[in-house]
């Protein structure tokens, strides 16, 4: 047997909604809701069908929780010290409960969900499992080493306990009974956690229990059993072997098991025969289905819990933590996590058999041309003969989808279809089980990629160079398309701080245009999106066009100017230091290169370059620092250089050249 370790400290929660099963491979259903039980502990669990509660005591606490068939918690009947087993009456008026620290049997009203009797068993007796038959309700007793079985006569006048209805002295502890009431007068019995297993029955028609058979199984940590409706058959859960064992009452003699999986911890059977066994399995389906008069070695139905702790197992079903609503609509489960933490889990459609539909269409197609669509309904039972899937196709000319009739299943559940596109790119095909008396709904799908005409798009302006704050017009061109005739133009001046922005919407004109006008006062990336129909795809192009910066340069502190040949001069005296002012186009951070030339023998040549920052206004000053030799001919300029110039929103931008002298 493995062994794990389970923290018992409050944790957070999460509540897991429904989750339901389509398409793919063939899975274990799941939980079909859940709610956060606040519960520390599970005794036992019954539902009420006549008032749609169901209870579930929780030993550690003390109290009864009374949920509605959601597992929302309507009352909570507290100072019941130990309390345990549960039977609910015939008429569902009474819930009987095993109190065990009180030594009492204690009645609770379904209607007023209010303690109605308590009835004193005697001191020590300590009663776990009550189970009403031959008129009587009868309950193990008893401390280790001195189990016992008793009954409670509440026919007469007055309520009448009797100890020791075991006169052969069977139990090493209090048993756990089991009753049902289409055999009235018979009894099983079994310790829960005792190995080896060791299991009773006892004919209780008269009165008192005269025990029939007797047998100590070959399992070991018993943890739940379970009567058939005609008490023809008793369902035991033990932690080994890993199947749910079946005996037949008569003798006790072994018959075909359940062939649930490793570890059964759970049996409960419906009034009309379906069997829930329940495992704990941290990595395997969590309850099997079983209807009654079908096979034990295959399962309907599975249920495999979620994760909702913090182990890398799943949750799993608390220990005789199941029961079904008297009408077989729903199968209820106690369920632990990892951390502690108790759901109360509603299981529905749970005899009818998971269905899985697996549809395949090819990967890709030719519009207007014919395609097939196979696929396959599985399930682990047989479908009705003449059974069909109802086809649906969704495309972009019908986006909520249309009905394309049914496809017939064959005898393997195989399916197949034809169908002509009329539209282009992702087309899907659906097939949906409508679910029958015996299977559940199901749907399958695949998409096709079906094939559309090349859309003409295109944009003018790529790669031009413009002035700075030039209005420029960018013009996109749309081709022959089938319906849709809308471009989207977006525009994305460079750097973070200004964000791509759909500046126009609309259809083109009748020759196929639209146009935008941008300030260009960055480098703008312009994109023109055409977003395609059913019968064009879609298409969009980009143009980059480039604005330089404004860039002015102007001298001060020369004492006058004149031309030498055609070209203005600033005149200094070596003594004075010139000053060059620069204005530019402002960006964060930006610099601006100042670059010196000098003049000699006919040719320019580098004399230094530097770059300087600018301040908010756009502006740098700059000072030529002496000392300053005569009769040379100089020239400078100032530039923006995308990317050294500290940002790269703009294209390089060179200033007009500023010439001057030094003389004596």
């Amino acid at each position: 047997m493995r062994t794990r370790r389970i923290s018992t400290a409050t944790a957070l929660a999460v509540l897991f909604s429904s989750v339901v099963l389509v398409g793919g491979a063939a899975n274990p259903a799941v939980a079909d809701s859940s709610r956060i039980l606040p519960a520390a502990s599970l005794g036992d669990i019954v539902a009420d069908g006549v008032h749609q509660r169901v209870f579930v005591s929780d030993p550690e606490s003390g109290q009864i929780l009374a949920t509605d068939y959601s597992g929302k918690v309507v009352r909570t009947l507290g100072e019941l010290p130990g309390v345990n087993g549960l039977e609910l009456s015939a008429d569902s008026s009474t819930l009987y409960a095993g109190v065990a620290t009180a030594d009492s049997i204690v009645a609770i009203d379904t209607a007023t969900l209010t303690e109605s009797a308590r009835y004193d068993t005697g001191r020590g007796t300590r009663p776990t499992h009550p189970a009403l038959a031959g008129g009587k309700l009868w309950f193990g007793y008893g401390n280790a080493g001195d189990g016992n079985i008793g009954s409670l006569d509440l026919s007469g006048a007055e309520p009448v306990v009797t100890l020791d209805q075991d006169p052969d002295r069977t139990w090493y502890a209090a048993p756990l009974l089991a009753s049902t009431p289409g055999a009235p007068g018979t009894l099983a019995a079994g310790i829960q956690g005792q190995s080896p297993a060791q299991l009773a029955v006892y004919d209780v028609s008269s009165g008192t229990a005269a025990r029939t058979a007797q047998l100590r199984a070959d399992a070991s940590n018993l943890r739940d059993i379970a009567l058939s409706p005609d008490g023809g058959q008793v369902v035991v859960a033990s932690g080994a072997p890993y199947f749910h064992q079946v005996y037949r009452t008569s003798d006790l003699r072994a018959e075909q098991g359940y062939t649930s999986d490793a570890y059964p911890n759970a049996v409960e059977i419906a009034p009309d025969g379906t069997v829930a066994a329940g495992i704990d399995g941290w990595y395997d389906p969590d309850v099997y289905i079983y209807p009654q008069g079908g096979s034990k070695t295959a399962s309907v139905r599975e249920y495999d819990f979620p994760n909702t702790g913090s182990s890398s197992g799943s949750d799993v079903l608390d220990p005789a933590g199941l029961a079904w609503a008297p009408d077989t609509s729903r199968l209820f489960a106690v369920t632990t996590n990892s951390a502690g933490v108790r759901s109360f889990r509603v299981l529905t459609d749970t005899k009818k058999s998971v269905t899985s539909i697996v549809a395949n269409a090819p990967e890709k197609a030719t519009r207007a041309k014919k395609l097939t669509v196979s696929g396959k309904v599985t399930s682990k039972t047989a479908f009705p003969a003449g059974s069909k899937v109802a086809v649906v196709r969704t495309d972009l000319e019908s986006p909520k989808g249309k009905s394309l009739g049914t496809a017939a299943l064959k005898s393997n559940g195989s399916f197949s279809f034809t169908d002509t596109p009329p539209s282009g790119g992702k087309v899907t095909y659906r097939a949906v089980y409508a679910g029958d008396a015996t299977h559940s709904a199901s749907s399958g799908s695949d998409a096709v990629a079906v094939s559309r005409a090349t859309a003409s798009l295109k944009l003018n302006r790529n790669k031009d160079v413009y002035s700075y704050g030039k209005d420029v017009s960018f013009t996109a061109q749309l081709g022959k398309t089938y319906k849709n005739r809308v471009v989207e133009l977006w525009v994305d001046p460079f750097g973070s701080d200004k964000p791509k922005k759909l500046v126009r919407k609309a259809k083109v004109n009748s020759q196929g245009n639209l146009s935008v006008t941008v300030d260009m006062k960055r480098d703008t990336a312009v994109t023109a999106v055409f977003a395609g129909d059913s019968r064009t795809a879609s298409k969009s192009v980009k143009s980059t066009a480039y604005a330089r910066v404004k860039v002015s340069t102007s001298l001060s502190k020369h004492y006058r100017t004149a031309k030498i040949g055609k070209t203005t001069y600033a005149y200094y005296s070596k003594k004075k230091n010139p000053v060059f002012t620069t204005t530019m186009s402002y960006y964060q951070g930006r610099t601006q290169r100042l670059s010196l030339q000098l003049y000699y023998q006919g040719t320019w040549y580098d004399a230094g370059q530097e770059y300087f920052a600018l301040g908010t206004s756009g502006r740098s000053a700059i000072t030529l620092q002496g000392p300053h030799e005569t009769g040379y001919k100089m020239r400078m300029r100032s530039s923006y250089v995308n990317g050294a110039s500290g940002d790269s929103v703009n294209s390089t931008t060179h200033g007009a050249w500023k010439y001057f002298i030094f003389t004596k």
